[in-house]
């Protein structure tokens, strides 16, 4: 039979805009830099209205709103997050503010029964995490967390390649994310409003893209260590910021996982190398390098590796570079969880998952301050 004949019995596809009859409710509180991109993306969403920001410095929203075009008369401001979720009728909220309100923020807006798109880091500890976890349970609410790198067409082809078993049983993992110079500014370094440095930034990232791959095991131990050499430096940092600095820049951890595996994990804002080093994961069956890039953001640098024997023979394969979604990894981060409110489906990024990435996180920052290993505890939410 030729490819003609078989096309017959495949329907042709038709793509079509499915304009919703009612507009999708949505708030921004914080409209700091990272809520740039969530204002880009709501511009190109023809269903979602965007009706109500918030934020802590008088005008600041005003202005955040008429720079990027919408129409200030048909928005309404608040100096709160509190006072813009009392007085709004939300379907969502993007929570854009500094790390150390997250949880705060977060909780309010689910305990009020608003869906929340929770931006990165999840939160500053554990125990913030669980609470929010908790707040989350008992709404009823969705709540997706920002890891827009999850949308990536390359991060999804590495989670295929460990569930198809081209890998084997995974026993190690060594995660080289980081940067020679990408100190950022703003609230990112001071511990009042950041809680932490590097790790929360692009740490949680690295962390991600491996333990997604391999199902999310639960951590058990770790044994962390962090600095701070480069921020606080005038040498390396503006004066300004570097008085100010005060979270890690530098974060290395080596974390047991359920199931026998390890990862060997190190991240940084500002160093003496260009990377640490690619990302690695090792099986019984295989093994796959992932290409760090200069400067970090939880993307793939360049052609993987995948490492296998071949009837009795070591061969390599490169993988083909998978382009991104016609619309960007944040289009799709924003896109998904307005589907996944409207439809009642899954949380695109559930926080289920990213409590232990959390987990993780917080345990490099505890062991480091008492300079041994502890153990990870993580009660039943």
């Amino acid at each position: 039979m030729s490819d003609k004949v078989l096309n017959q019995f495949t329907p042709d596809v038709v793509e079509e805009e499915v304009k919703a009859a009612k507009k999708f409710r949505y708030g921004i509180i914080g409209t700091g830099w990272i809520a740039e991109a969530h204002a880009a993306t709501l511009k190109l969403m023809d269903d979602v209205e965007l009706v109500a920001m918030a934020d802590l410095i008088p005008g600041k929203a005003e202005t955040f709103a008429k720079r990027w075009g919408f129409d200030a008369e048909k928005i309404h401001f608040y100096p709160s997050h509190k006072e813009l979720i009392d007085n709004e009728k939300l379907d969502g909220v993007s929570v854009c503010t500094y790390n150390a309100t997250h949880a705060e923020c977060t909780i309010y807006a689910l305990e009020h029964g608003v869906n929340v798109l929770l931006e990165k880091p999840f939160t500053v500890t554990t125990e913030e995490a669980i609470a929010v976890c908790r707040a989350e349970k008992k709404s009823g609410k969705l709540l997706s967390i920002g890891f827009q790198p999850r949308m990536d067409n390359n991060m999804k082809e590495i989670k295929r390649i460990v569930e198809a078993g081209e890998l084997g049983k995974v026993y190690y993992i060594r995660i080289g994310g980081g940067r020679r110079r990408g100190i950022p500014n703003s609230t990112f370094i001071e511990k009042r409003t950041a809680g932490i440095g590097a790790l929360g930034d692009i740490g949680c990232y690295a962390l991600d893209m491996v333990l997604n791959a391999i199902g999310y095991p639960k951590p058990l131990t770790v044994t962390g260590y962090k600095s701070a050499f480069f921020g606080p430096n005038p040498k390396y940092n503006n004066p300004a910021d570097a008085q100010r600095f005060d979270v890690d820049d530098f974060a290395a951890g080596f974390v047991r996982l359920e199931g026998g595996i390890v990862v060997d994990f190190i991240t940084s804002w500002a160093s003496h190398i260009n990377t640490p080093g690619d990302t690695i994961i090792l099986g019984t069956e295989g093994a796959l390098r992932i290409p760090s890039t200069e400067c970090w953001n939880g993307s793939v640098g360049g052609q993987m590796t995948l490492y296998k024997d071949v009837a009795g023979l070591q061969a390599e394969v490169k993988l083909p570079l998978l382009p991104e979604p016609p619309k960007g990894l944040f289009f799709e981060k924003v896109r998904s969880f307005v589907d996944a409110c409207r439809n009642n489906l899954p949380a695109p990024v559930p926080s289920s998952q990213i409590l232990y990435n959390q987990a993780i996180i917080d345990g490099i920052v505890k062991s480091a301050e008492l300079g041994k290993e502890i153990e990870i505890d993580i009660p039943e939410i």
